[in-house]
């Protein structure tokens, strides 16, 4: 399976074999000339037992078994097993394998019977065929990361040359990841299970993403033909079902529910149908505006109270100007009068900063990030999933309805401040400071000098909240700093030993040194990269981590 490359990382087996030997045949069987024997399975063992032996240790006689001559296919099937069997291979090690296995003659229910596998994942590994040359060779190197990869094997090879074009020139940009997913699709990628419609009324390409296993509409212009005309039979269903009305809102709008009140469709309530620029389609049923419904209640109460609200004026006794005059001059008093009552002043600037004025304009960080996996560990993470926890303690504390992603919910609402103030003066000291604590820790900006300062000054440490993951391990790509970090956790000798093995492998080592597996295991290990301060493997340094460690220096010192 490993035919013709360098000899393999035995690091990890080189223990055991020296202590017990080969206790596993290898797999042979007899080369063309018909006096020697190539090996089929167990190139790793042979290998370790060749640097015993180029050590000065002894070895024994190799066990071996001889397989049939010409059975082929059988040959790399029992290389992949054993392989599977020991680490999963790289999909490029896959498609290649596979690719030999059908030149067998090797169908791909075949293939997934005798892995143990799915179709589905054969094709994925077959899928890579749809790349150039150049682009194999790339992920191979690991110049080109495999989400990127994923999506290339969905563009045309015209597509797929200009994608070359661009990663191969210096000055220009080629995109990757979802950015790539738009490119390819010229915008907004469409999948077929977004469609109102029949898709046999589809007469156009779609291209499959095995990886995804979704399929996406070529011809977009054609998509929209058949969306539309099926999102406006939908609505004539609605109008037909009772409903008053359906608004269609436009292409990318949203719908707010924030905005609107729920209002039955016996009294009038309509209906709002939400479009994505993807094709996707909500209906959101029985939804009056605010003001709407406001108006609505009014004119009810109205006609239960014709009495109600009725003044003997049509006009306030005070012109505008009077009334700026008689403002000014309270808003000059109570603002002095609040310097003497800080606690006060503490509880009306929390209010702010969650409601917000049109003064005041906060909100919560977003945490935004370009890559799913790394969203999803840090929604599994132990300190976002206690924050979330404290944060439905603050809702109640307020007062407020436990929904939303964030208790910072700043409109400008003067109401709505008054009366987050109104609830802040009726708690005592101790939980106003935690509805601070809280609201500063959400608006707190990711990726600045603060976040340094703030972790060394709080003594933060990382291993009471966070575990290497595999979307941490997957973001590793710079070999010199990851053959540091082999060196951090496994000593000299290991990182020297594994210097000229792949970025891969030396992962899987600091892996394995964590987990124990075959390696004595370090516990409570952590990067540096997670230390209070920052600390980079290689004087390359880590971009903006390493400028805010440096930046804060001066201030701690």
């Amino acid at each position: 399976m490993r035919h013709g490359k360098r000899a393999p990382d035995v690091s990890d087996i080189l223990p055991s074999i020296k202590a017990r030997g080969i206790l596993v045949p290898l797999l042979v069987r007899p080369n063309g000339d018909g006096e020697s024997f190539e090996i089929v399975a167990g190139r790793r063992r042979y290998f370790a037992s060749k640097q015993i032996a180029d050590d000065g240790g002894e070895v024994e006689p190799l066990p071996c078994a001889v397989m049939e001559p010409g059975d082929d296919a059988a040959a790399i099937e029992a290389s992949m097993l054993e392989n599977v069997a020991r680490l999963d291979p790289d999909e490029m090690t896959q498609y290649e394998t596979f690719v030999r296995l059908t030149k067998e003659g090797r169908s791909v229910a075949e293939i997934a019977a005798t892995f143990g596998i799915t179709e589905l994942m054969v094709n994925r590994a077959l899928a890579l065929g749809n790349l150039l040359p150049k682009l194999r060779e790339a992920y191979r190197n690991e110049d080109v990361d495999i989400e990127t990869v994923r999506h290339l094997t969905m563009a045309t090879k015209r597509q797929q040359r200009d994608w070359l074009k661009l990663f191969e020139d210096e000055d220009a940009y080629a995109p990757r990841g979802r950015q790539l997913k738009q490119w390819l699709f010229g915008g907004d990628e469409i999948a077929t299970d977004v469609a109102l419609f029949p898709l046999d009324d589809y007469k156009g390409q779609t291209v499959s993403d095995l990886f995804g296993e979704r399929s996406y509409f070529a011809d977009a212009d054609q998509f929209w033909t058949l969306q539309n005309a099926a999102i406006a039979s939908k609505r004539d269903e609605l109008i037909v079902s009772g409903w008053a009305e359906v608004v269609v809102l436009d292409t990318g709008a949203r719908f707010h529910s924030w905005e609107h009140a729920k209002t039955p469709k016996q009294d009038g309530g309509r209906v709002y149908i939400t479009v994505s620029h993807r094709g996707e389609v909500e209906v959101h049923e029985g939804w009056l505006t605010q003001k709407e419904a406001t108006a609505r209640l009014r004119a009810k109460e109205k006609v239960e109270n014709p009495d109600a609200g009725k003044t003997e004026t049509t006009r306030p006794e005070l012109t505008n100007p009077a009334q700026e005059y008689i403002e000014l001059h309270r808003h000059a008093a109570v603002r002095h009068a609040l310097l003497s009552h800080p606690k006060v002043a503490l509880r009306l600037l929390i209010a702010h900063a969650i409601g917000g004025s049109t003064l005041w304009q906060t909100r919560p960080e977003p945490q935004a990030t370009r890559k799913e996996e790394t969203a999803e560990s840090i929604a599994k993470s132990k300190a976002e999933t206690a924050f979330a926890e404290q944060r439905k303690v603050i809702l109640k504390l307020l007062g407020l309805p436990d929904h939303g992603h964030s208790v910072v919910r700043s409109n400008g609402d003067d109401h709505k401040v008054a009366t987050l103030f109104a609830a802040l003066l009726k708690l005592p000291d101790d939980e106003v400071m935690i509805v601070l604590a809280f609201v500063m820790a959400e608006t707190l900006e990711a990726g600045t000098c603060v976040i340094e300062l703030l972790g060394l000054h709080l003594n933060v440490d990382m291993r009471d909240y966070w575990q290497p993951d595999d979307a941490f391990f997957d973001l590793l790509r710079d070999k010199a700093a990851i053959n540091a970090m082999v060196r951090h956790i496994g000593g000299k000798r290991v990182a020297d030993s594994n210097v000229t093995t792949t970025a891969k492998a030396q992962k899987k080592i600091v892996r394995d040194f964590i987990s124990g597996d075959g390696r004595k295991q370090v516990e409570g290990w952590l990067p540096g990269y997670m230390e209070f301060p920052f600390k980079a493997y290689t004087k390359a340094g880590g971009g903006r981590l390493t400028d805010n460690t440096a930046r804060i220096k001066s201030l701690v010192s």
